[in-house]
């Protein structure tokens, strides 16, 4: 089946990398789901789609826990969070060129010994070079969440889809591991996400993608072939895009 998208973006979050609970600590990498990620992005790759990613970094740090628990003063401990987001860039693009697809990391925070700077045409022409391009640190600045970011680089990319992958198969109207009688959504608009407060990106990165009409994919990562299966429509997600009178 055809993929009707010819750029798109990934934002994977930080914990979706975390090895499994109970079986060892929360923290760190998974090396099984960094090889599955590697796999499911090649496959999508493969079918001549520009990707970039965006990827969290909560396996490692979170910026707004750092702050609330530790003490740690909020734009220091996010500058701590968007370091932990370049350690799972690294990790993913050594993933991606095991499987020989040409990966770029792009920081927001200079760091020119480990990956290039942040520059938007060059991202775009390594895109048009079909190279998996992936953006770490976040948009560079504290208070901004990595959904924030993964909505503005896709605005800046000109990408087609937003692709959240979490660890549900998409919208719910309450969390469904904990409630089995909350309702699944397969369509939603920007303005229900946020005026139902529907938590599956912040308020930011929804508005943001509103602004610049990005669409917005949830599935699961978990889901073999997940990245694909929402590509060709096929499998459980949810779509968020304009409504009628937007």
């Amino acid at each position: 089946m055809p993929i009707p998208h010819s750029r798109v973006l990934l934002k994977i979050s930080g914990e979706a990398l975390a090895p499994p609970e109970p079986l060892s600590s929360p923290h760190g990498i998974d090396p099984a789901m960094l090889e599955k990620l590697g796999l499911d992005i090649k496959n999508v790759h493969d079918s001549q789609i520009e990707i970039c990613i965006v990827i969290g970094g909560g396996n490692i740090f979170r910026g707004d826990s750092g702050s609330e628990t530790h003490g740690i003063d909020r734009a220091t401990s996010d500058y701590m969070g968007m370091l932990a987001t370049v350690i799972n860039a690294l990790a993913l693009q050594s993933a991606l060129e095991a499987l020989d697809v040409p990966c770029r990391v792009m920081t927001a925070i200079p760091m020119p010994t480990i990956g290039e700077p942040y520059i938007r045409r060059r991202a775009i022409r390594h895109l048009e070079k079909k190279r998996v391009v992936i953006f770490a640190a976040g948009t560079g600045n504290p208070f901004f969440t990595t959904d924030t970011a993964a909505a503005l680089r896709a605005s800046e990319m000109g990408c087609d889809l937003l692709l959240k992958a979490t660890k549900v198969d998409g919208v719910y109207s309450d969390d469904p591991t904990k409630n089995a009688q909350a309702v699944f959504y397969p369509t939603l608009n920007y303005h229900d996400v946020l005026f139902n407060g529907l938590n599956i990106m912040d308020a930011t990165a929804v508005a943001l993608a509103r602004e610049n009409h990005v669409p917005i994919a949830v599935f699961s990562i978990y889901d073999t072939n997940g990245f694909s299966n929402v590509l060709k429509k096929q499998g459980r997600f949810t779509l968020i895009r304009p409504s009628v009178d937007e």
